[in-house]
């Protein structure tokens, strides 16, 4: 992939191809590409850059509070949305937006407009821009909004020089406003976006978006290189810039005639979209003429999935084959979840109310609110000067419904709680990589100071076994000692670990902290709730209590230590709403690893 290729195809259809994604730290590669992408600019185009804790009032405007005072009416403020209508906006740390903020992007890129209903003022301000976010996530953070990704066209990684074009930067200016001028009449093949569709189906991209997005390079290709007609090679570029980075998997593989094979079943011999049917059987014909050309503007399929697989890293294509997503999930994160607080934490805006009871006066928020009122106010006060005899009167006219305090947004800490399954099953599998795995976990939350809790569950002569060996600590040193004197043996009361595992959940919730669950277990109960043994009923029970676990507002990771996997543990899983992931052949640390790696998304 080319990424100077990708800025000067923004710069050339910014609005259709909606942004870039540029994934990794700062650095001279990405100033090189910003440098490049700016330079192939008109002069006119705005080039804005959101920061990071800008308010609702910078983002899409409002009152301006100076001109609205001095001219003593309400005076419009655009925001940055609205001030970078026909150019970039720049979104650094986009990993970290908030959803409300990621919604705001992602209707501006499909309306083109910003709606404003704010301090007295209703407009449709045109945002017609294009978005240069900046993904600097590590690998144990949430990752960038799929909603935002989806509507880019580009994913970049730019972690080496950004090698240049050969031309110098007038040149790629005047290549760029050539460009722009000819793309409204770049035509292409009508079997072109079928083929498009079918390359990326074939590439695992549910979204639609990808082929449009797909097609409008290509288009911009044909722009920039002189030409009215996108052709086979613009084509298949433009899959290796926009399809490669969104493949899922690997597409299925052909036989020697280029047709997928399907076990033994019918194969379909049409041809796929864009390519010409083979010649009919000998016939007597009469017509002398020759047979057209193929279309260069409509590739095979094959030729498009090539592309776009050339385009992947090594990495990524191994990935692949082994059949991982590399998309991750969103859901609590390592940071814990946020919510609104007027005691600490970042500022995150102003909402109407009382200074008077711990909160910080929001004194701009204050005067906005106050000021559209100020000449109805004067009028009111030179009146009632004038029947009190005084010509004395406040400058700023502010009233009780005018204050607004301070919001903060405090963060809410992680606690993960492990619930291990210590009954004679697991003990005979791998209960001692599970507890391995645990204390390696442990660790880690204790850099993060996360909350641990730790809840086992194994059959007792007294009745089902369910208890909790570690409420919610910080202490590394106490958890260790409950995980080394954790015993195996018994039955598997799954139903009363996973009830008292909610508990313990709700609890934490109360407190205002961000629950995730790991559960290790090979799901296979045999002691219902009230202890009597038998697998249908405890079976049943278990099932009973997994599903109020959908409503619970907790991220549960379900891993199965069974050296196969049982469809018990699948089944109480799905009812949990848990990821599934069986681990048949796996260590410690492996298992720690896969923990890690849930607990981010």
């Amino acid at each position: 992939m080319n990424p100077v290729q990708a800025a000067l195809l923004l710069a050339v259809d910014p609005l259709g191809l909606g942004g870039a994604r540029l994934r990794g730290t700062p650095g001279p590669a990405r100033e090189a590409w910003l440098t490049t992408l700016r330079a192939a600019l008109p002069d006119h185009a705005a080039w804005r850059r959101l920061p990071l804790h800008a308010d609702d009032h910078r983002l899409y405007g409002g009152l301006d509070l100076a001109a609205t005072l001095q001219h003593g009416r309400p005076v419009l403020q655009p925001g940055l949305l609205a001030q970078a209508d026909g150019g970039y906006l720049l979104v650094p740390s986009a990993e970290r937006l908030a959803p409300g903020r990621v919604a705001a992007l992602t209707s501006v890129l499909d309306r083109h407009v910003v709606p404003l209903a704010r301090d007295g003022l209703v407009a449709d301000l045109p945002a017609r821009l294009a978005l240069i976010v900046f993904d600097e996530a590590a690998a144990d953070e949430p990752p960038l909004a799929d909603a935002l990704v989806d509507r880019l066209a580009f994913s970049l990684t730019l972690d080496a020089a950004v090698q240049g074009t050969g031309d110098d930067l007038p040149t790629l200016a005047a290549r760029v406003v050539a460009a722009r001028r000819r793309l409204p009449a770049v035509v292409h093949d009508e079997a072109l976006p079928e083929a498009l569709v079918a390359a990326a189906d074939a590439l695992g991209i549910v979204s639609l978006r990808a082929a449009s997005l797909a097609l409008r390079a290509a288009r911009a290709l044909a722009a920039l290189a002189g030409r009215d007609r996108v052709t086979a090679d613009d084509a298949a570029a433009a899959a290796a810039l926009v399809l490669a980075p969104r493949a899922t998997r690997l597409p299925a593989a052909a036989d020697e005639d280029g047709v997928v094979d399907d076990a033994g079943d019918d194969v379909d011999q049409t041809p796929p979209p864009g390519v010409p049917p083979p010649p009919a059987e000998a016939e007597a014909t009469t017509d002398p003429s020759p047979a057209p050309p193929p279309d260069e503007g409509s590739p095979p399929v094959e030729r498009l999935l090539e592309a776009a697989l050339a385009a992947l890293p090594p990495g990524l294509l191994a990935l692949l084959a082994a059949g991982d997503s590399t998309r991750r999930a969103g859901g609590a994160g390592r940071a814990g979840a946020q919510h609104d607080g007027a005691g600490r934490g970042r500022p995150c805006g102003a909402r109407r109310g009382d200074p008077r009871g711990g909160a910080r006066l929001h004194l701009v928020a204050t005067l906005r609110a106050a000021a559209p009122w100020q000449p109805l106010r004067r009028r009111e006060a030179e009146a009632r000067s004038v029947q009190a005899g005084s010509a004395a009167w406040p400058r700023v006219h502010i009233r009780r419904d005018d204050f607004h305090t301070l919001r903060r947004r405090p963060r809410r800490q992680t606690t993960t709680v492990f619930v291990v399954d210590a009954s004679g099953s697991a003990a005979l599998h791998r209960l001692a990589e599970a507890k391995g795995a645990v204390e390696l976990l442990l660790a880690e939350c204790y850099v993060r100071r996360d909350r641990v809790a730790l809840v086992s569950f194994r059959g007792r002569p007294e009745g089902p076994g369910a208890e909790v060996l570690l409420p919610p600590t910080r202490s590394l040193a106490r958890a260790r000692r409950c995980l080394a004197g954790l015993a195996g043996g018994g039955g598997t009361p799954l139903a009363a670990g996973l009830d008292l595992a909610r508990q313990v959940v709700d609890e934490e919730m109360r407190r205002g902290a961000t629950p995730v669950v790991v559960v290790l277990s090979d799901g296979r109960a045999n002691l219902s709730r009230d202890g009597s043994p038998g697998r249908e009923a405890a079976g049943a029970d278990a099932l009973a209590a997994a599903r109020p676990w959908r409503d619970a507002g907790a991220g549960v990771l379900w891993l199965d230590t069974a050296p196969q996997p049982q469809p018990a543990a699948q089944r109480v899983a799905q009812a949990m709403g848990a990821r599934y992931l069986p681990l048949p052949h796996a260590d410690a640390r492996q298992v720690s690893q896969v923990v890690q790696a849930t607990a981010a998304r």
